[in-house]
């Protein structure tokens, strides 16, 4: 029982999910191998999108993300309290 749980896991990890999240910026695959690893492998780190498992990228990328949006936000000298 527990081999064929870990199977299901790994092939879960290899296959490609057929469902796209549209505007989100998350690829749900794992493992990725071929074109789509060189693709992601050249593309700069703060760029790429999430991905399940990968703690430092997307630790990365949403520090990048929330840094990008607090210094873009105007700064304003009244207060509405």
């Amino acid at each position: 029982m527990r081999t064929i749980a870990l199977a299901a896991l790994m092939a879960a990890a290899v296959v490609p999910a057929p469902v796209e999240a549209a505007g989100t910026a998350f690829d749900p695959r794992i493992v990725t191998f071929g074109d789509s690893r060189d693709e992601i492998k050249s593309t700069p780190i703060a760029q790429r999108p999430n991905r399940p498992l990968h703690v430092y990228g997307n630790s990365v990328r949403r520090r990048h993300h929330r840094s990008v949006a607090t210094t873009a936000r105007p700064a304003s000298g009244r207060s509405d309290r």
